[in-house]
């Protein structure tokens, strides 16, 4: 069972998701906010796995208690979700530890694999999102983004996987496209994190963009 928590200012969009989520088998809602003192009383008081948590919201944004609540419950993922397809909400979001980015016209089903995605360990960011991600960085003179030399330690195959991942691709999708198992994809990864000493695959897919390995 996941425990979910969903975490949004407009009461349609945190009913409808608290609906929808709480039909499946293997979810179970464990509460709803409408702000980011919310969210991080919600991890305060339940065990959460799982949080689909907005971006602009009073009181405190979401940005913040991302921050606040991957510093003192590591343990919960945060799955960024929201209208704002803004540059600086990106970046700080998974820079603070989110483990997804979905912008709201997402499908349920694309949430529903975040969800899974995010428990199991992994990033899921939304194609556009990581396209927005790329441009940011193409934009900035070699001066600005410094390739980094760990690059070079990575193979081929390592290559592939990270630029699928930073693409926005689950670990089922990366495994369907080179054609080889999600046990397989998972294995690499480990390897990659620890080649590079990165904490988490969150930070792996920044890497992927910042250094033009996508």
């Amino acid at each position: 069972m996941i425990n979910l928590a969903i975490v949004d200012d407009q009461s349609i969009m945190r009913e409808g998701l608290s609906f929808m989520l709480s039909k499946r088998d293997n979810f179970k809602v464990m509460g709803t906010g409408e702000n980011g003192r919310d969210a991080y009383e919600l991890c305060i008081n339940n065990h959460i796995d799982v949080m689909l948590l907005d971006i602009k919201m009073p009181l405190m944004d979401g940005v913040e208690a991302t921050k606040l609540i991957k510093r003192d419950f590591p343990h919960t993922n945060i799955i960024i979700l929201t209208t704002f397809n803004d540059d600086e909400y990106i970046f700080d979001a998974l820079k603070y530890g989110a483990s997804g980015y979905l912008l709201k016209d997402a499908t349920i089903e694309k949430i529903v694999e975040a969800i899974l995605e995010a428990h199991n360990g992994g990033v899921l960011i939304q194609p556009n999102v990581a396209k927005k991600m790329v441009d940011m960085f193409s934009q900035m003179t070699p001066d600005e983004v410094e390739i980094d030399k760990r690059v070079n330690d990575l193979t081929e195959r390592e290559k592939d996987i990270m630029r699928r991942l930073g693409e926005g691709m689950s670990n089922k999708e990366i495994a369907k496209s080179l054609f080889i198992s999600e046990g397989t994809v998972k294995n690499h990864i480990t390897s990659i994190l620890n080649k590079l000493d990165l904490r988490d695959r969150t930070q792996l897919a920044l890497f992927a963009v910042k250094n033009h390995i996508i």
